[in-house]
C-alpha cells in the first residue's frame, strides 16, 4: 500500500514537472523579456538580501562581543539573549508569522501547494528578526532565512512581471538556490541544493532556469562584497576580475586506507545526524505543545536560556565563526571539539524549538566538523583536516538528505578539489546509513511542525 502510495506520488510529481515545463518553454517563446528580467532580479535580490543578512549579523554579533569585554557575560549574555529573542518575536508575530522556523520547510511547504505566504514583507520581516535574534546569540545559521528570502523576492518579481503560476513555482525554486549560492559562494552548491532539495524532479529547462539564477546571485554577492557593504569582502576585484577565494586554506590529504576510515566516519556521522534530527523534531514539537500560540514569551525564554548556557562556555563559543574556523583549522584540542559537539547538539535544538529565524546549516557544519575532527585526530598518520571538512558534508547530507549538495558546500569552504572524493565517500555512507531510518529529510519532517506552528 506504502509503495503504491509513493508510485503515484512520484507519477503525479512527473506529471507536473511536465506541465510545468511546457508552460515554462511557452513562456520563453511568448515571454522571454520577462523571463529575462526575472531570473536577474531574484539573483539580484537574494545576493542583496543574503549579503544584508550576514552583514547585519556580523555587525550585532561584534557589538555583543565588545561589551563582553567590559561585562561580565553571566550577564550580557542572558541579557541579549532574552531582549533578542523578545524583539524578534515580536516583529514576527505581529507582521509575518510565516517568517518564522528555518525558512527551508518553508519554501518546500509552498513547493508542495500548501498555503504559505510569499511576498517582499515575510522577506523583510525575516531579514530583520534574523538578525536579531543571530545577532544576539541564538547558535543558528543565516542560510535557511537566505533560502526564504530569495524565494520570497522571486515569488514577488514573478507576481509584478505577471508570470504564470507554473513559472512562480520554478522562480521561487530558483530563488531559495539563489540564497544558499549568495551565502557560501557556491554557485553549483545552490543549483544543486534547488534541485536536490527543492524542486525534486526538473526537466532541462527548468534546470536552465535555475542554474542560470543562482549564478547570477553568486556573482552579484561578489560584486556587492568588493563595494565594502559585507565587512569580510573577497572573490571580486574591479582590475583583476573574480578571484577564487578560499574560506579555509587547509592541507589535505587522501590515501587508499582512508576510504575506509571515510566509510566508518560517514556510519558515525550518519546515526548521530538522524539522531541529531529526531532530538531537534522532538524539541520543536515540545516548544509547540508548550506554549502554543504565545510565541514572544518561547523566544524570550529560549534566549534567556541560551544565553545562560553560553555564559559559562569558554569565549569561542561566544562567537560561532570563531568556533567553526578553530575547529576547521585544528586550533583547538579534542577537549574543546567534544564540549562543541555536546553544546551545539543540544542549543541548536533548543534554539530550533523557539521558532527563531535561522537554519541549521551552519550548526550542521560545525558539528560535522567537529566530530571529524575527534576521530581525524584517532587516525595516526592521516590529515585530520580531511575528516574535518568530510565530517562537515556528511552531517549535512545525514540530516538533509542531499548528499551532493553537501558535497558541494563542503568544497565551497575550501575550493580545492582535492577534498571533492573523500567529502564525497563520506556524504554518501551518512546519507544511506540516515535513509536507511527515515527517507525524508529533517525539512520534509519540519514541514507540519513550522508551517502549522
Amino acid at each position: 500500500m506504502i509503495q503504491k502510495s509513493r508510485n503515484q506520488l512520484k507519477e503525479s510529481i512527473k506529471q507536473k514537472s511536465s506541465s510545468s515545463a511546457k508552460s515554462i518553454k511557452k513562456l520563453l517563446k511568448q515571454r522571454s523579456f520577462v523571463v529575462v528580467i526575472a531570473l536577474i532580479l531574484t539573483g539580484l535580490g537574494a545576493s542583496i538580501t543574503s549579503i544584508s543578512f550576514k552583514t547585519g549579523i556580523y555587525f550585532i554579533n561584534n557589538w555583543r562581543l565588545n561589551i563582553l569585554e567590559q561585562f561580565s557575560p553571566h550577564l550580557i549574555l542572558p541579557i541579549f539573549g532574552l531582549v533578542g529573542g523578545a524583539l524578534s518575536g515580536w516583529l514576527i508575530k505581529n507582521f509575518a508569522p510565516a517568517a518564522k522556523g528555518s525558512g527551508v520547510s518553508q519554501i518546500m511547504g509552498f513547493l508542495r501547494h500548501k498555503r504559505v505566504p510569499m511576498n517582499i514583507k515575510v522577506g523583510l520581516i525575516k531579514l530583520i528578526s534574523g538578525i536579531i535574534a543571530i545577532g544576539s546569540g541564538f547558535p543558528l545559521g543565516p542560510e535557511g532565512p537566505s533560502v526564504q528570502m530569495g524565494g520570497s523576492v522571486a515569488w514577488q518579481m514573478a507576481k509584478w512581471l505577471r508570470a504564470p503560476i507554473a513559472f512562480r513555482r520554478v522562480i521561487v525554486a530558483a530563488g531559495g538556490g539563489a540564497g544558499i549560492a549568495a551565502v557560501f559562494s557556491a554557485p553549483l552548491g545552490g543549483f544543486i541544493y534547488a534541485i536536490e532539495e527543492l524542486l525534486n524532479s526538473a526537466r532541462p529547462v527548468i534546470l536552465l532556469l535555475v542554474i542560470v539564477t543562482t549564478f547570477i546571485a553568486d556573482s552579484s554577492a561578489l560584486i556587492i562584497q568588493s563595494l565594502g557593504i559585507n565587512p569580510k569582502a573577497g572573490g571580486f576585484d574591479f582590475q583583476s576580475g573574480f578571484s577564487i577565494e578560499p574560506t579555509f586554506k587547509i592541507d589535505f590529504s587522501f590515501l587508499p586506507i582512508d576510504f575506509f576510515y571515510l566509510v566508518f566516519l560517514g556510519i558515525i556521522i550518519g546515526l548521530l545526524a538522524e539522531l541529531y534530527s529526531k532530538y531537534v523534531l522532538m524539541m520543536q514539537t515540545l516548544g509547540k505543545q508548550l506554549y502554543k500560540n504565545k510565541f514572544v514569551l518561547k523566544m524570550s525564554i529560549c534566549g534567556l536560556i541560551l544565553g545562560g548556557i553560553y555564559s559559562f562556555l569558554p569565549n569561542s563559543f561566544h562567537n560561532l565563526d570563531q568556533l567553526q574556523k578553530i575547529i576547521a583549522t585544528q586550533n583547538t584540542d579534542i577537549g574543546l571539539a567534544i564540549l562543541a559537539v555536546f553544546v551545539l547538539f543540544i542549543t541548536t535544538g533548543l534554539a530550533a524549538a523557539s521558532g527563531a529565524p535561522g537554519g541549521l546549516f551552519y550548526p550542521m557544519l560545525t558539528l560535522g566538523g567537529a566530530i571529524g575532527l575527534i576521530i581525524g585526530s584517532l587516525i595516526p598518520e592521516h590529515a585530520p583536516s580531511t575528516y574535518i571538512f568530510a565530517g562537515m558534508g556528511a552531517f549535512v547530507a545525514g540530516c538533509s538528505r542531499t548528499p551532493i549538495t553537501a558535497m558541494f558546500l563542503a568544497f565551497a569552504l575550501t575550493k580545492d578539489l582535492i577534498i571533492l572524493k573523500p567529502v564525497l565517500i563520506s556524504c554518501i555512507t551518512s546519507f544511506l546509513v540516515a535513509r536507511t531510518f527515515n527517507q525524508e529529510s529533517i525539512y520534509e519532517r519540519q514541514i507540519g511542525i513550522e508551517i502549522d506552528d
